[in-house]
């Protein structure tokens, strides 16, 4: 499953760059954006991009609503599945060990969806420019959402928490001393 995520990703890449480079370009070719999209490239082209918001659109569905899709509803069987647990502290942990994962998944997709599934403000559209809250939107897909991702998981482990738990209650008792 992994090579067959790395190889698709590459080649979609590949499909999507080689689309773009075949468009000639004769523009500006400042891109004002925090990171450099497809988006931001193919609107500095003169030629018509059809084909490549075509191509985008069907990588956008294939490779983010499809697994989104069969992760939503793989999670309504689990929650069904939890439910019919008859104890309360098992419909706890069973909850508890699928939090991590659904928080991983709650931080990735409502951060790309915020990017690319929103309407485009009249200024940003015209001019190109992204504003503050596109960055911080992209910033934090970009960094705090791998960043994060580690930390949820690993927070999970006994080891761990214990770990984080003396080092915070250590250095509560240094600051009142």
């Amino acid at each position: 499953m992994a090579v067959g995520c790395w190889v698709s990703g590459f080649v979609d890449s590949l499909v999507q760059t080689s689309l773009a480079a075949q468009l000639p370009f004769c523009t500006n070719n400042v891109i004002r954006h925090f990171v450099c999209e497809m988006l931001a490239i193919l609107k500095l082209a003169c030629a018509d991009i059809s084909i490549n918001v075509i191509s985008m659109a069907g990588s956008n569905l294939l490779f983010l609503a499809v697994p989104l899709l069969v992760i939503a509803i793989s999670y309504v069987f689990i929650v069904g599945t939890i439910l019919r647990i008859p104890s309360t502290e098992g419909k706890q942990k069973a909850f508890s060990t699928c939090s991590a994962h659904l928080t991983v998944v709650i931080l990735f997709y409502g951060t790309i969806f915020f990017m690319y599934a929103k309407p485009k403000s009249k200024v940003t559209a015209e001019t190109g420019h992204q504003s503050v809250t596109e960055a911080f939107i992209s910033l934090f897909y970009g960094v705090m959402t791998p960043m994060l991702n580690p930390l949820i998981y690993s927070l999970r482990n006994k080891d761990v928490k214990a770990a984080v738990q003396n080092m915070l209650g250590g250095k509560r008792l240094i600051k009142h001393k």
